[in-house]
């Protein structure tokens, strides 16, 4: 299950809402072993795409010295689909590579007239995925 505090909830919609009709990208990081997201890091989609991320490389290499230094892990790596439901393409899955983080996607496109957006969280290992529970909290 992720637990995720109502903030960053927010702060995740917002960012792919800000960049529609463009992909939008991030990583929530956390204290190393915790599994608690709390640190919002959106990132530049270096595709500029509204079918594809990319993490900018220099801007990932950038992130994983902070995250070193700071003794984080990526707990959430996040992006959004803006025309099709918040669920792992084949490519998504192809370079899901941290087998720890919960995996968020945002759907920007109102395709399953459930409101404007979704908002879901999968475990991707091995290439195999499964969604799981969110709990929304006000603070951990």
């Amino acid at each position: 299950m992720l637990t995720i505090t109502q903030a960053l909830f927010d702060q995740i919609v917002a960012h792919a809402r800000q960049d529609h009709p463009d992909e939008a990208c991030g990583v929530v990081a956390g204290p190393e072993g915790a599994d608690r997201p709390e640190r919002f890091v959106p990132m530049l989609n270096a595709a500029r795409s509204p079918t594809f991320y990319e993490f900018d490389s220099g801007d990932l290499l950038k992130l994983y010295r902070e995250l070193d230094d700071r003794d984080e892990d990526p707990v959430v790596i996040y992006h959004s689909h803006t025309a099709t439901e918040a669920y792992p393409s084949r490519t998504d899955i192809a370079y899901a590579n941290e087998p720890g983080a919960h995996y968020v996607l945002v759907s920007t496109a109102d395709s399953d007239d459930a409101g404007p957006f979704q908002f879901r969280s999968y475990r991707i290992v091995d290439g195999v995925v499964t969604e799981e529970e969110i709990k929304v909290v006000e603070a951990y």
